[in-house]
């Protein structure tokens, strides 16, 4: 398996923050969602989607450590 480097140009580091700022948003309103929601299958699945994107934001984080959650 070929493993990509990471492309941690200026550009790139541009495109991962707004990337970041829109898991951020995502995770919020899925959190929303999830506190209405009464199904424990549907609740698990929300959950399943928020920690996918908190692994995401972590391997942005430790690209691009200066990044904050503003």
């Amino acid at each position: 398996m070929d493993v990509k480097d990471e492309d941690r140009s200026e550009e790139s580091r541009k495109n991962h923050i707004k990337y970041y700022e829109s898991l951020t948003k995502t995770i919020s309103d899925i959190r929303d969602e999830e506190k209405l929601e009464t199904n424990p299958v549907i609740k698990n699945h929300l959950e399943k989607r928020i920690e996918a994107m908190e692994k995401d934001k972590l391997r942005i984080k430790e690209m691009f450590p200066d990044i904050t959650d503003d």
